[in-house]
């Protein structure tokens, strides 16, 4: 990179705040799986808006492509620089405000932590509602900038729905700041919901404001052993409507929560495995229990349930869940596919994905678990090269031909974006390009995640 570029970019963030030694940036150049690897010349770490706002408008002027980077918890490799971009990091945005608690809502800089807003959250007898394992290492823009959903999205939503705010620098380096939270303002184009998603392809994300909801004081889980995949999918159609109380309904087969206790050293639920298991997690005013141990009696396909109603048990049962990421890991890098189903069909696919793989690699394993209340599944595969394409094109031909979303939670990012043609129309690809165009008229906002070519 030209050094008098270099010398700019140190004169608005200081040089302290400009990383070119290898040391320095090899953790801001490989994603968190390990399989997404590149280079950057540097990595620029703002500390302010108005940092953000002049970082991209000089890089407008020099034609310097950057990808914008918050916890680096991403899967699809649309965080970190493959194609030698300028990382811009914004991890130093971590600011929380005080809770605005007439509004319920907490505006947050873009490199907070989805944990830290939890907690100020909770400090205010309130609750962040979008969860999930990377909660402490996550942040705000990244979580926004992908529309994360996690594990409370079948009642509360995903991260748009919490969105009443933002503020970002476009890619015309000017700044977009809506951040006054009103609920009612039907005053045009909702820009905050248009960057939500938008994956650093239009501008970067510097701030968010989200709505917050009430403390839940009693929490149950129930630890479901079910028959087969179609009838926990059954069986959570009905509670979904039937359990008032129901925050979060998880899929985990057997061999996952065995590699899990095995990798951890924690307990299993049932002496005698079951195929596949449904956690449901309630949480409300009142004592759930009752009302969920009504909703599992006589439901067919149950056949065995554990209960944890204490912090201790609770949180040792949620590990066999969030824990399988950590504990796929230790078998080997995993190609990851984050996908959604249509609820009918999510007992086929998991029956069909195994053999859809089997067919193209034969010595691979594959690992299923998801949020199988709104059809989430999380298909890892180890055994197989980073660069397994033909893997790709299964499973993702399997997805679209039954229905369903290439993409459920992490985003297009560079993984796949040569595949978003099977799940969006010619018509629907130009109107984003010309969205992009508009905002990005230089096109250096992350140019080779959501397109291909």
């Amino acid at each position: 990179m030209d050094p008098a570029l270099l010398r700019e970019l140190a004169e608005i963030v200081e040089p302290a705040h400009v990383l070119t030694e290898p040391d320095a940036k090899s953790g801001y150049e490989v994603d968190w799986t390990g399989r997404f690897r590149g280079a950057t010349p540097a990595v620029i770490r703002p500390g302010s808006t108005s940092e953000v706002a002049a970082v991209v408008e000089l890089c407008r002027r020099e034609g310097v492509a950057v990808v914008p980077q918050g916890g680096n918890t991403g899967m699809v490799g649309g965080g970190v620089p493959l194609a030698g971009e300028l990382v811009v990091s914004l991890r130093r945005l971590d600011h929380v405000d005080p809770v605005d608690t007439a509004a319920q809502q907490v505006t947050a800089g873009a490199g907070a932590t989805v944990e830290s807003v939890q907690r100020a959250a909770a400090s205010a007898g309130l609750r962040y509602a979008v969860d999930f394992g990377a909660r402490g290492t996550a942040t705000v823009g990244g979580s926004t900038a992908t529309n994360a959903g996690g594990i409370n999205l079948i009642r509360f939503g995903g991260t748009r729905e919490q969105l009443v705010g933002i503020e970002a620098v476009l890619g015309t380096g000017e700044t977009v700041r809506r951040l006054s939270g009103l609920i009612k303002d039907n005053t045009g184009y909702h820009l905050p919901s248009l960057l939500c998603g938008s994956e650093g392809t239009l501008g970067i994300v510097t701030a968010a404001r989200f709505r917050l909801v009430g403390m839940a004081p009693h929490r149950v889980l129930a630890f479901v052993a079910m028959s087969s995949v179609d009838a926990a999918a059954a069986a959570v159609a009905r509670w979904r409507t039937g359990i008032p109380s129901l925050e979060a309904a998880e899929l985990v087969f057997h061999d996952g929560i065995a590699l899990v206790a095995n990798a951890f050293g924690l307990s299993l639920p049932f002496a005698a495995p079951s195929p596949v298991y449904v956690m449901l997690d309630a949480g409300a005013l009142h004592d759930p229990t009752d009302e969920l141990a009504e909703a599992v009696a006589g439901i067919d396909g149950v056949v065995d349930v554990a209960v944890a109603a204490d912090t201790v048990r609770r949180s040792a049962l949620w590990r066999l869940r969030e824990d399988h990421a950590l504990a796929i890991n230790t078998v080997g890098v995993p190609h990851k596919f984050d996908v959604t189903l249509p609820q009918a069909q999510l007992g086929a696919f998991t029956e069909r994905v195994r053999a859809v793989v089997a067919s193209v690699e034969p010595e691979a394993y594959v690992w299923l678990f998801g949020h199988v209340g709104d059809g989430n599944l999380h298909v890892n595969v180890t055994g197989v090269a980073p660069d397994a394409h033909a893997l790709d094109d299964a499973v993702y031909g399997l997805v679209v031909e039954m229905g369903g979303s290439i993409s459920a939670e992490h985003g297009i990012g560079t993984a796949k974006a040569r595949f978003l043609p099977l799940d969006r129309s010619a018509t629907e690809l130009t109107a984003m390009r010309s969205i992009k165009a508009a905002l990005d008229p230089a096109g250096i906002m992350n140019p080779h995640a959501l397109f291909a070519g």
